[in-house]
């Protein structure tokens, strides 16, 4: 079992910078790849982002947060971030961190694939 905790959720105005925290602990050898989620009220869940641990950590955006927001990872601590940058009231939903193995980095993507293992989530709320 992997266990996820995000932190750094918040009230932010727009154009402001958040950052959050997925940290992760149990067995992690079983999450090799972690993504950041996220769902507003009345909306789908969207992937946003994801990072491949293993090997140089290449990475994935959708193109809402491209440009905008960066998934990085501290390895030593277990820990992936999401950084996010010039932040739109659009960007106002419950953000969730997910993980999951993947054999090769291509299989560390958004869609088409399960995660699971999640988070708890973390609030944000951007105004205008």
């Amino acid at each position: 079992q992997v266990q996820l905790v995000e932190s750094g959720g918040g009230s932010v105005q727009a154009g402001g910078s958040l950052r959050l925290s997925c940290a992760a602990s149990g067995n992690t050898d079983n999450a090799n790849c972690m993504a950041w989620f996220r769902q507003a009220p009345g909306k789908e869940r969207e992937g946003l982002a994801s990072i491949y641990i293993t090997g140089g950590g290449s990475t994935n955006y959708a193109d809402s947060v491209k440009g905008r927001f960066v998934i990085s990872r501290d390895n030593a601590q277990n820990t992936v971030y999401l950084q996010m940058n010039s932040l739109k009231p659009e960007d106002t939903a419950m953000y969730y961190c997910a993980a999951r193995w993947a054999f090769v980095s291509g299989l560390c993507r958004l869609s088409g694939v399960t995660f699971p293992y999640w988070g708890q989530g973390t609030q944000v709320t951007v105004s205008s």
